[in-house]
């Protein structure tokens, strides 16, 4: 049986903590716990940051800095730059990075053709990764048939993992 991969929302992993989220240390601490991590990225001027709304933290190395962790890693995209620009090097230096861009949709295709789906969509079994699930009333067998789930709260998903069905 495939095993659920498990997305930290911005480093969170036991409920929101805006002041940390999407900081270079917070998502750090989720990828030593072994997380997957979604980050919001940004890239202005060929320079990378980390911000939800805006670009705030400013990532000087991000290949060297995150390179032993590529695989691990979700990239929402917040502009048209970092989209273009994570594509260009996803050729060469980024292959097992996921990235995605969306604003309001109800779904996107990552680009490893996983359903990146807004909380309340309807999942689908295998490709979809569950966004927010705690704002959402799916059930177990739903969230653990999923590609993924990115929660704020993941280590309380991480805990039921073993839910028989």
């Amino acid at each position: 049986m495939r095993k659920t991969k498990y997305i930290s929302h911005r480093g969170n992993i036991n409920g929101k903590n805006l002041e940390r989220e999407n900081s270079p240390e917070y998502i750090q601490e989720a990828l030593d716990k072994g997380y997957d991590v979604e980050i919001d990225i940004w890239n202005i001027e060929n320079r990378w940051y980390f911000g939800h709304d805006e670009p705030i933290y400013d990532i000087d190395d991000i290949e060297k800095k995150y390179y032993k962790n590529f695989g691990k890693l979700w990239l929402h995209c917040k502009n048209l730059e970092a989209l273009y620009e994570i594509s260009y090097l996803k050729k060469w230096k980024y292959k097992e990075t996921n990235f995605f861009w969306h604003q309001n949709d109800d779904f996107t295709l990552t680009n490893k053709g996983l359903i990146w789906t807004y909380p309340g969509n309807k999942l689908t079994y295998f490709g979809s990764i569950c966004v927010l699930p705690e704002l959402s009333n799916y059930t177990n067998e739903e969230l653990y048939l999923c590609h993924g789930i990115c929660s704020d709260k993941i280590e309380s998903y991480k805990k039921n993992q073993n839910i028989k069905f």
